[in-house]
């Protein structure tokens, strides 16, 4: 439900750059609840153990199975082991799981490698899925550079501001429909001790491709910066890229949360939960948790689109999205699987089976015209759609890109890339290493990886 721990294994990409194809190392293994082979009426999934993907489990046998007669075997890991597992048999193409959950990062890498079926002819004929009513942004971060659809998102999500409301109207501050980097950091100074305790403000320190970098990046994007320019020269000592990250880092310093260099989503979850915070830069996965049943800030908190500077938008997307192995021999089965878990009729079921708060969405237009959501998630649901639709993962800031990705860049090199540059951050949050030191070190890793992009 978070971008906070998505580190896919290193060795696996970095071969897959490649088409270097790995030995899996359960190969021969049937993972749990899965039989290690299929049969024409029965598919075998491997997918990540967050709540949503649980309750789609619970849900399965009495409703997708008992009306196509399809049975569906669930292997359910934590991110990074499914990761891990998914990357063995896809990159093998051993064929032991049809489908996966794969993310936005990975689905235009496999698909450039051969390891996923394009999902556009059955999307042709299944018109009752509606692939229309998918957010546009979310079909054009699962489409691959071949322009077929490789993914169904099963929900999506993209970042904000969070605030509260009840401290800024004591404090008599306004927050902006619309705020800048600057207003923000502004306001931050202004609410910093507002109550005893409380910080200005909670950003991500904790190192990690998918942790500190995945809100710095979109602070880099709007300011000006980029990774790599369009001709794949490393730009991280570039002058955008510096004031962004001097500025994020003096931010967090100044009027950020206790223990920064260790706090990434949960943490700053349960700052904000906890009155620790007045503001919180992150997910808008986070909006359910904050206004939760029994939340101690529920209904004191506001919700504003990303700060900006440069660039009319700057929240990030993803998405945990359905993807079919190439060498899967039950395709069609796997497609129905996959209309049934991505469409309008299962997010009505799980609204009506375990209530409309836990119901994926952040993917479909339509979701967002049904009462019972619209009332459930009042308070944020238009701005997450808002932020969604505004999202461009091909464009995300001043200057044109050579691969796609707004919290990341879309290369196998940038698990690797991003955690050591992550660790720099970190540490120059941590007061360790100047923030100049800190991009020294790191303009040279991503020139390292730039050599094997420069004139292609």
């Amino acid at each position: 439900m978070r971008p906070q721990s998505r580190r896919a294994p290193r060795a696996l990409y970095a071969a897959a750059a490649v088409g270097t194809l790995i030995t899996p190392l359960l190969a021969g293994c049937s993972g749990a609840g899965g039989s290690g082979g299929s049969s024409a009426h029965s598919i075998n999934v491997l997918m990540v153990n967050n709540p949503q993907m649980v309750e789609l489990q619970k849900l399965t046998a009495d409703n997708f199975t008992k009306d196509t007669g399809i049975k569906v075997n669930f292997t359910v890991l934590p991110e990074n082991d499914v990761r891990d597992k998914i990357s063995q048999d896809f990159a093998n193409q051993a064929g032991q799981y049809d489908v996966a959950t794969l993310s936005n990062y990975e689905i235009p890498i496999y698909a450039k490698n051969g390891w996923l079926q394009p999902l556009d002819s059955y999307v042709a004929k299944d018109t009752a899925f509606d692939q229309g009513d998918i957010l546009k942004p979310m079909t054009q971060a699962l489409t691959a550079a071949d322009g077929k659809l490789y993914g169904e998102p099963f929900y999506g999500e993209s970042s904000f501001l969070m605030y509260r409301k009840d401290i800024f109207k004591k404090a008599g501050l306004t927050m902006p429909a619309k705020p800048s980097w600057q207003k923000v950091a502004d306001l931050a100074a202004k609410v910093d001790g507002a109550e005893s305790g409380m910080k200005g403000i909670c950003l991500r320190g904790l190192p990690g491709w998918g942790e500190v970098l995945a809100p710095l990046t979109t602070v880099v994007n709007t300011f000006g910066g980029t990774w790599f320019d369009k001709d794949w020269k490393a730009q991280l000592d570039s002058a955008e890229f510096k004031k962004a990250t001097h500025f994020y880092v003096d931010l967090v310093r100044k009027h950020g949360e206790s223990g920064a260099p260790q706090s990434g989503f949960a943490e700053c979850l349960n700052d904000m939960t906890q009155s620790k915070t007045a503001m919180w830069y992150d997910a808008t996965s986070g909006a359910g948790s904050l206004e939760a049943s029994g939340s101690p800030v529920k209904g004191k908190i506001g919700y504003v689109p990303a700060p900006v500077e440069k660039t009319a938008s700057s929240g990030w997307l993803y998405t945990w999205a359905w993807g079919v192995q190439k060498a899967s021999k039950n395709a069609d089965d796997s497609w129905k699987f996959i209309s049934w878990a991505s469409s309008k009729g299962y997010e009505k079921l799980v609204g009506e089976k375990a209530g409309w708060a836990n119901v994926p969405a952040g993917k479909r237009t339509s979701t967002y015209d049904i009462p019972q959501y619209r009332t459930e998630a009042a308070a944020f649901a238009d701005v997450t759609r808002d932020a969604i639709d505004s999202a461009k993962p091909n464009d995300p800031g001043v200057q044109p890109r050579p691969a796609p990705g707004i919290q990341f860049v879309d290369i196998p090199e940038f698990t690797d890339l991003g955690t050591k540059v992550s660790q720099e951050i970190s540490s120059a949050i941590a007061g360790q290493e100047s923030v100049d030191s800190a991009l020294k070190k790191s303009q040279q890793l991503a020139e390292a990886v730039a050599k094997k992009y420069e004139g292609s």
